[in-house]
């Protein structure tokens, strides 16, 4: 099926790649909006682009590990697919995650009022993927 909707949306201007590793896809999707939470925060406290960098690098590696350890059939490909770094760029740059921990750390505000205020009814993914991939060291 992959294979049909591929074929259906590719163009000579606008390319599409189907990935059969359906698992990873959908952690990468929900992973990387924990490491736009860090990115964020990076932002607010004024780090600069190589510490955002360096939680990019870190964050992917978290999430290939935690995608290893949640699925033996996980591949390394499936990382360098538009759903894994470059999605994991671009949330880290101007997701909504990314931009109510910045706001978070710049006003002081509770995370539950920034949402309310910036995100017009959208609901933030990082912290409530964070509590529930979080398991704390003996």
């Amino acid at each position: 099926m992959c294979q049909v909707y591929q074929n259906l949306f590719t163009t000579s201007y606008f390319r599409t790649n189907a990935v059969q590793d359906k698992d990873t896809v959908e952690l990468c999707g929900a992973l990387k909006n924990i490491v736009a939470v860090a990115a964020g925060f990076i932002d607010g406290l004024g780090l600069g682009g190589n510490t955002k960098a360096a939680i990019i690098r870190i964050g992917l590696n978290e999430m290939k590990m935690f995608c290893k350890l949640f699925s033996e059939n996980s591949k390394e490909s499936t990382f360098f697919e538009s759903c894994g770094v470059a999605d994991l760029i671009t949330t880290c740059y101007g997701g909504r995650n990314r931009k109510v921990s910045e706001a978070f750390v710049k006003s002081g505000k509770s995370l539950e009022a920034l949402e309310a205020e910036l995100l017009g009814g959208q609901k933030l993914q990082g912290p409530m993927t964070a509590k529930e991939v979080f398991v704390p060291s003996s």
